[in-house]
């Protein structure tokens, strides 16, 4: 009797939620039909994508074919016995704790320097910096710097003084090329997350330094740190997502200068190496098991370093 009354009770609260969501809806019909457009791009273009590629990574499907259901031989592919993975993954983990933390820590300080600066200046500095960013697909410049041969800029440094005897197959040799990419890739790192610190450190509230320098902050690094840094939660989450993706998802920098696939797949990452497999091989299905994979742990990436940069916000 009273569990039947209380599912009485739950059948009778539903439609009267629904009835409340819908009158909520109808009063701000304005605001829902500005952001119409938008909601209609992002289920077209990211939501239904992201649920085919969850379901086509449990078929085997090669593009000519309808799509056959595997079950989960995809994933025990992938993990158990794809060895090419396991090295692409080490790979794409060594891209992301290298340059994921440094470009962060890189973009934060140099917004904090050039914040500093007068109006004109900063502007300069901050398209200065941000220039890389514009530029990232234009990697002539590095191709001439560490060119294979003796015109190389670095292997003719290099030979001049004696440190090599021949030069050095920057991006061919599996020893070099995925160094000198992580650095290339460092370089061209300062994007959004840069401009966010930029606005972050311009929209801040500036009677805080005043009631600070009150309570006792002497120093610019105690603004940083007490004053600027919880006024800065939102940007420094939103960098911190941008980060993510840009460290998770480095592929342009390795097929424009390393080719695709590199050799000995050295310096591949997941998103190369799933071009690879979807785009020469025409494996989709498997290509999907991969992307999910790669969704999944940037997810969890993303809600770690969220959940550790939440506490720095000021309620």
């Amino acid at each position: 009797m009273e569990s039947a009354a209380k599912g009485q009770a739950k059948g009778r609260a539903r439609p009267g939620r629904l009835r409340r969501g819908w009158q909520e809806a109808c009063r701000h019909k304005t605001s829902y039909l500005l952001m119409a457009p938008y909601m209609v791009f992002f289920i077209l273009f990211l939501v239904i994508p992201i649920i085919a590629a969850i379901c086509l990574s449990f078929t085997y499907f090669n593009m000519l074919e309808a799509p056959r259901f595997v079950g989960l031989l995809n994933y025990q592919r992938l993990f158990l016995e794809d060895k090419i993975f396991l090295k692409v993954l080490q790979n794409t983990l060594l891209f992301a704790v290298i340059t994921g933390p440094l470009s962060y820590l890189l973009s934060f300080g140099l917004a904090w320097l050039i914040n500093q600066f007068g109006r004109y200046m900063r502007t300069f500095m901050t398209f200065l910096f941000y220039a890389p960013a514009l530029m990232s697909n234009m990697f002539f410049m590095w191709s001439y710097l560490f060119s294979g041969d003796s015109y190389g800029v670095v292997n003719g440094m290099l030979l001049s003084i004696g440190a090599i005897r021949e030069p050095v197959q920057w991006f061919s040799d599996t020893s070099t090329m995925l160094p000198v990419l992580i650095l290339i890739q460092l370089w061209a790192s300062l994007g959004t997350a840069f401009l966010s610190f930029i606005a972050g450190f311009q929209s801040q509230d500036r009677t805080l330094f005043e009631a600070g320098a009150i309570d006792g902050v002497k120093n610019r690094w105690q603004e940083l740190w007490y004053i600027s840094i919880p006024q800065m939660a939102p940007q420094l989450m939103f960098g911190a997502v941008m980060q993510i993706g840009s460290a998770f998802g480095v592929s342009s920098v390795i097929m424009s200068l390393a080719g695709w696939p590199t050799t000995e797949y050295a310096a591949d990452t997941i998103v190369t190496y799933m071009l690879d497999v979807g785009n020469t091989r025409y494996e989709m299905g498997y290509a999907c098991t991969m992307a999910v994979f790669l969704f999944a742990l940037m997810l969890f990436t993303n809600k770690v370093i969220t959940n550790a940069l939440r506490k720095y916000s000021i309620d």
